[in-house]
């Protein structure tokens, strides 16, 4: 059996790649490590918690005496665990600090001192590149991060690196565009505009609405990393996209669509500070080692409001009765109706 040390895997991104492994990989026992902050949440591991290959614990990535153990049973750590809304990076810059960088150095240290760790993944972003007027990002070009957010994940991802050239720990670094596909938390926008859509109260978009982001569904990511690992190269970085440019305008009149809902239900809001107008990943580099994503986006997104659609359990007690997501709510947008 291969130890495998899943970190933020009662998250979205992380709940869906334990799935994924469990099923696909047979010889690997997961352990998932999890603070379940607001975002992370054992009703995202349903079905899992009770697998014989896999046991979760409760603790923090920034947290030495929970997290260094964890790590120095493990062949392979696959990191996820990471504060990743950029609207509460520019609410509270510290927070990402803390996880996303700190919570990698403790971890790397941990790895660094584990002869038996056969790869260290870390889960970057494509905003580190910052944002791209034309083209498409490759791994080399230089990162240029605009936001708390962005930068907490390059300084976490240089980090990484620098543990791969200074201490030979066996990293390899992925850097995804933005994943969409059920469990995600619904302060992110396909979820939110899903759900307040499904409730026929208002979709907030940021101002113009021209802003263009490349869309990956979420087993897409996982299939990628999965490449990646199985056949990356220590040291190197991969980024992982889906090839779906959309403007947010665009994705929200999809959504109100598959949803049933008038157009009128668009309300502009303020822009966000800084917001990035364009990202774009090249993916030739993965591609070459025989990964390509395989969910078209129309189809991934029908899915996905189609599992919200069926999921309300899920859901709405977040929405309507957390009244720390309703306060952010009304502050993000100026609105109680979430």
């Amino acid at each position: 059996m291969v130890n495998v040390l899943v970190t933020g895997g009662a998250g979205f991104i992380g709940s869906n790649f334990v799935r994924y492994a469990l099923a696909t990989h047979p010889d690997w026992r997961i352990t998932t490590l999890d603070k379940l902050t607001y975002a992370g949440r054992l009703e995202n591991l349903q079905g899992v918690m009770e697998h014989p290959r896999h046991e979760f614990v409760k603790g923090d990535v920034a947290d030495p005496s929970v997290a260094g153990p964890l790590v120095r049973e493990s062949e392979l750590v696959v990191h996820f665990a990471a504060e990743t809304h950029v609207d509460r990076s520019i609410a509270n810059a510290g927070e990402f600090i803390t996880t996303d960088v700190y919570g990698t150095f403790v971890l790397l240290e941990a790895a660094r001192q584990t002869p038996k760790l056969r790869r260290f993944v870390q889960i970057s972003t494509d905003e580190v590149y910052g944002s791209v007027p034309s083209g498409a990002s490759r791994e080399t070009d230089e990162l240029k991060p605009r936001n708390p957010y962005s930068a907490s994940k390059a300084g976490a991802d240089r980090l990484a690196y620098s543990y791969w050239a200074t201490y030979t720990v066996p990293v390899i670094i992925t850097r995804a565009s933005n994943n969409y596909g059920p469990n995600q938390f619904p302060e992110k926008i396909i979820p939110l505009f899903i759900t307040n859509a499904v409730d026929d109260i208002p979709v907030p978009l940021y101002g113009d609405g021209l802003n263009e982001r490349d869309w990956l569904y979420v087993l897409d990511h996982c299939r990628g990393l999965d490449v990646a690992i199985e056949r990356g190269i220590d040291g190197e970085v991969y980024n992982i996209g889906g090839g779906n440019q959309v403007r947010n305008v665009d994705l929200t009149r999809r959504i109100l669509q598959l949803v049933g809902r008038p157009e009128s239900l668009i309300k502009p809001v303020a822009d966000r500070p800084g917001h990035d107008r364009r990202y774009s990943l090249d993916t030739s580099k993965l591609q070459s080692l025989g990964w390509r994503p395989q969910v078209a986006f129309d189809e991934g997104l029908a899915d996905t409001v189609t599992w919200y659609r069926n999921n309300e359990s899920w859901w709405r007690p977040i929405k309507d009765q957390d009244p720390a997501f309703r306060k952010y709510y009304q502050d993000q947008y100026g609105s109680t109706r979430s």
